[in-house]
């Protein structure tokens, strides 16, 4: 058996895209997509909760976000979760959770 680190999610992108070009000629991007949950709770309430998500992604995927994903823009990816770290300015360790975005799907209007 087979296991495979893979995610989907259907959301909202929270900023517009940010783009890096490497001398390389690569690109990669990073966005924030909304996601939204909706139950009730114990107390049968209704409840909302939305969850932030860090995409990135790397050559022609990127350039697709980058040209045609603006700001609140409904879209539905693909890919992998990763994690890394680094040293801010004071020398604190901080970590970070990304979806590496393979697969991008434009939803809603234009």
């Amino acid at each position: 058996m087979s296991l495979r680190n893979k995610v989907t999610l259907i959301g909202f992108t929270g900023k517009e895209v940010e783009t890096v070009n490497f001398e390389n000629g690569g690109m990669k991007i990073s966005v924030s997509l909304a996601t939204h949950d909706h139950y009730t709770n114990a107390k049968g309430e209704k409840v909302e909760e939305t969850q932030w998500h860090n995409l990135v992604a790397f050559g022609k995927t990127a350039e697709i976000f980058q040209k045609y994903v603006p700001k609140g823009k409904e879209i539905a990816v693909e890919g992998k979760l990763t994690y890394r770290s680094y040293d801010d300015k004071d020398g604190v360790k901080r970590y970070i959770t990304e979806i590496r975005v393979d697969e991008l799907l434009l939803l809603g209007s234009k």
